[in-house]
């Protein structure tokens, strides 16, 4: 009997009838409670209405009364995963793959719950499976993707991303997908037509859009990956990573103020989110929004000590002398720049020169490449071979030319993967790589992750250790690092005997000095100035600076151009201190060097900033004749300028506190005839002391280059030293 019942139950479920075969799988239970078939069927029907706790009774009852029934165990399986119960399904799709070993839609399933546990390399195992036995099923190879781009098997997952829209052209996920290992790998175009488009099928595809938005990022197209990030928020507008990521571009765009909103929008969705913290804090020093800057600095220090995720330029800048900055930038650098298979595996080199790589995104019109410029047109290119290996804009100055002339090659690797460079240093067989730009902006650390050269150098552009075992050496000086604060860095650390900040003393000055009001300036009283970037200037110095120019009613404060929103800030907290805000004068951009450095001749003094010294711009003053007053602070970055003027000869514009800096320049901009005593020493050491003597300087740093590659052909492992000045 129950059979013809059973029969007519599942003639009215292939019929669609599904209240009707419903009933009669419930009358056979009522006579036969432990039926299987009654069980299972009527469990399906309620999971399909959504009584959710029903079927997994019924399906449950069912896998009791026949515990090797496979498809029961499938389908409870897929009812616990809905029900948010994933570790006992994944316990159901192991029983069901035991007892059907090709059972495609359990391996399938049980992929997708690893991924869910953090078990990519299982879960890959099970993709590999499914395709093996469904290669005709998309989705299949889109799993497999997921799976490999986890593993960061990048290549594999962009041609299982492309099986996939072989067999499905339409397939948005999967072209998703491809983009986003594209945008990995570097293939920038690429991720851009992709998700182009998967837009042009559905405008309002909101991962797509922020897709979009991040490859035009990395493409330097700030201004349309705004676009695209707001196109993704207005369709889910709690997406923290797109309002992170626009908040990046806003402060490309130096649209900082508005970067701190979508910060703090980002975390207010995701409190914990790596790295925001501090980025927020960052914004608001940027625009000189020092409302909560004591509690947001604080909060980043709290990370930093805790070994969160912080940015060890934002700890660099917000929490000096903390303790725990080795540790975070260990943390930040295990995440972020894991070491890769090796390229370069003791092998020795038999060049005749050593070869020398320097690395940077900032051949061009920058800081570091002003700084280092004059060192590669005086090394010794008959015991050096310099190359250049240049992953920056081309801006269309006069500096880059004067660079590829001083090098002896010049390679523009501009678009190409980390280990796409990293295969060309070790086919190049470059000894020493100099990375020169540290954890700043546009840097590729990821590049030295693969070992392509014997010897691996952190130098210049960035003043902290990197934190990553393949960093070799830190060069340095002993006022940036006292050997008391070795233990703070990763690095082996080399001193060079006088400052590690390089200088070049062919750096043309105008010949014609503005006046003061061609440069902003009253003709009369006395200029203070300070070019710092506005994220340097911190309460406790502009406190200073307001004291003394209310102590100075004819003085000014000269400022380097800031962004609208610090310069409308710092004239507020002017006028909250009692100064006219007129008499904070923020200079005009100039375009060429020479001029700069000519203007500069216009201030009087050159007020330092505390914890984050002046360095290249301190380096620019002291060239300009203009004096530099700084503060030795507790750790690098707050000691560059007292290393400049040690190697000036000028110590006594290194102050030993904040009182004793403003007492000095109150004394100094009182007193003319200091003053002027002052700047003839400072012309004289300009061009005796050994600062701005670039041969010198670049003889030391080839002493220090040479020490470390002959213990690299020793076979022996890097180790501190001091370099021995020989005039």
């Amino acid at each position: 009997m129950n059979e013809a019942i059973l029969q007519d139950a599942m003639r009215l479920r292939r019929a669609g009838r599904l209240a009707e075969a419903a009933a009669l799988y419930s009358a056979i239970l009522r006579e036969q409670p432990r039926h299987f078939e009654a069980l299972h069927a009527l469990g399906i029907l309620r999971y399909q209405a959504g009584a959710l706790d029903e079927a997994e009774r019924l399906i449950g009852e069912a896998v009791l009364v026949n515990p090797e029934a496979a498809d029961a165990l499938y389908n409870r399986g897929s009812l616990l995963m809905r029900m948010s119960r994933p570790s006992d399904a994944l316990a159901c799709f192991g029983r069901a793959i035991a007892l059907k070993p090709d059972y495609a839609e359990a391996f399938g399933n049980r992929g997708a719950l690893l991924m869910q546990f953090g078990r990519p390399a299982e879960a890959l195992a099970d993709f590999e499976t499914l395709v093996r036995l469904r290669p005709s099923l998309p989705q299949a190879w889109f799993n497999l993707g997921g799976s490999q781009m986890k593993l960061d098997r990048l290549d594999d997952a962009y041609e299982s991303y492309g099986r996939a829209l072989a067999l499905k052209p339409d397939y948005a996920d999967a072209r998703r997908g491809r983009g986003s290992v594209a945008f990995t790998l570097g293939r920038h175009d690429e991720a851009l037509a992709d998700a182009d488009a998967v837009l042009k099928s559905n405008p309002r595809d909101a991962a797509a859009w922020e897709l979009r938005g991040n490859v035009l990022s990395e493409l330097g197209r700030h201004e349309e990956a705004l676009a695209s990030y707001d196109n993704s928020l207005a369709l889910v507008p709690a997406n923290a990573d797109a309002l992170y990521h626009r908040g990046h571009n806003l402060m490309a765009l130096r649209r900082v103020d508005e970067a701190a909103r979508a910060y703090e929008k980002a975390l207010g969705i995701a409190p914990d989110r790596p790295y925001a913290r501090g980025y927020l804090a960052f914004a608001k020093l940027c625009s000189c929004d020092w409302a909560h800057i004591e509690t947001e600095a604080a909060a980043v220090t709290t990370e930093l000590r805790a070994e969160k995720l912080v940015s060890p330029f934002h700890a660099l800048v917000l929490c000096s002398g903390a303790e725990g900055t080795l540790a975070a930038t260990r943390a930040f650098a295990a995440q972020n720049y894991p070491p890769q298979k090796p390229l370069w595996t003791g092998e020795r080199y038999a060049n005749g020169r050593i070869r020398v790589a320097y690395l940077s995104a900032n051949f061009h019109d920058h800081a570091v490449a002003r700084q280092i410029a004059g060192v590669l047109e005086h090394h010794d290119h008959a015991r050096f071979e310099v190359i250049g290996f240049s992953y920056g804009p081309e801006d269309g100055g006069v500096m880059r030319p004067r660079l590829k002339q001083a090098l002896d090659r010049f390679i523009d690797v501009r678009g190409e993967s980390a280990s796409a460079i990293a295969r060309r240093l070790r086919e190049n067989e470059i000894g020493i790589a100099v990375d020169l730009m540290g954890f700043t902006e546009l840097s590729r650390p990821e590049i030295l992750s693969y070992r392509p050269s014997p010897v691996q150098v952190n130098f210049l552009g960035y003043p902290g250790t990197m934190g990553l075992d393949y960093v070799d050496y830190l060069i340095a000086d002993a006022t940036v690092i006292p050997e008391s604060d070795s233990a703070r860095y990763a690095e082996k650390l080399v001193r060079l005997p006088h400052a590690y900040l390089c200088t070049d003393n062919a750096r043309a000055i105008s010949p014609r000095v503005p006046s003061r009001t061609e440069a902003g300036l009253p003709e009369t009283g006395f200029v203070f100035c300070c070019f710092n970037h506005s994220y340097k200037i911190v309460p406790a110095v502009f406190e200073v600076w307001m004291r003394l120019l209310r102590a100075l009613p004819e003085s000014v404060l000269w400022l380097s151009p800031a962004n609208a929103a610090a310069a409308a800030n710092l004239k507020r907290e002017a006028a909250a201190r009692g100064v006219d805000p007129k008499r904070i004068v923020f200079a005009d951009y100039v375009a060429g060097d020479a001029d700069h450095l000519a203007r500069l001749t216009c201030a009087d003094l050159f007020l330092d900033t505390l914890p984050y010294n002046a360095h290249a711009t301190a380096s620019d003053a002291l060239w300009s004749g203009v004096p530099v007053l700084t503060v030795k602070g507790e750790a690098f970055p707050g000691r560059v300028a007292a290393s400049l003027l040690s190697a000036l000869g000028m110590e006594e514009m290194v102050a030993s506190s904040l009182e004793a800096y403003e007492t000095m320049a109150l004394k100094l901009a009182r007193d003319a005839g200091s003053l002027a005593a002052l700047k003839a020493k400072l012309a004289r050491q300009r061009e005796i002391a050994p600062l701005f003597d670039t041969a010198r300087f670049t003889r030391n740093l080839e002493r220090a280059f040479t020490a470390m590659w002959e213990l690299s052909q020793r076979g022996l492992a890097p180790e501190a030293f001091r370099v021995t000045d020989i005039p």
